[in-house]
């Protein structure tokens, strides 16, 4: 599968934006989806989780409250709602697909597919 995320740019502090991953073939809809990020000179991160049929979701600590994800299967499509934006939620984010995770992971390794990234900068 190839993914394809979207909607990353620059806003101020305490604003929003929605990134989307958009996935290609068929079987998108068995994938467990996670959205990671990686700031400058740091570890990529786990920010959200969700499983193939969108009924469990998982959230970092440092997100939760803040951040939805969502999917649309139909569309083959993951979002990532981003509200009350800090200028520490700066990096570019990733979405990823698991073929074989039974629940969602925080470990990257156990992610089989990866999106380019898209960046997303928070001023203050």
């Amino acid at each position: 599968v190839q993914l394809q995320a979207s909607g990353g740019g620059l806003v101020q502090a305490g604003g929003s934006l929605r990134l989307s991953c958009a996935a290609s073939g068929r079987t998108f809809s068995s994938y467990l989806m996670g959205w990671f990020r990686q700031g400058p000179g740091m570890e990529r991160e786990f920010v959200a989780g969700i499983s193939w049929n969108g009924g469990s979701t998982q959230y970092s600590d440092s997100v939760k409250g803040r951040f939805a994800i969502s999917r649309d299967n139909a569309k083959n499509t993951v979002y990532l709602q981003m509200n009350s934006l800090k200028p520490e939620d700066t990096a570019v984010y990733y979405c990823a697909a698991s073929r074989y995770a039974r629940t969602i992971t925080v470990v990257p390794g156990a992610y089989d597919y990866w999106g380019q990234g898209t960046q997303v900068t928070v001023s203050s």
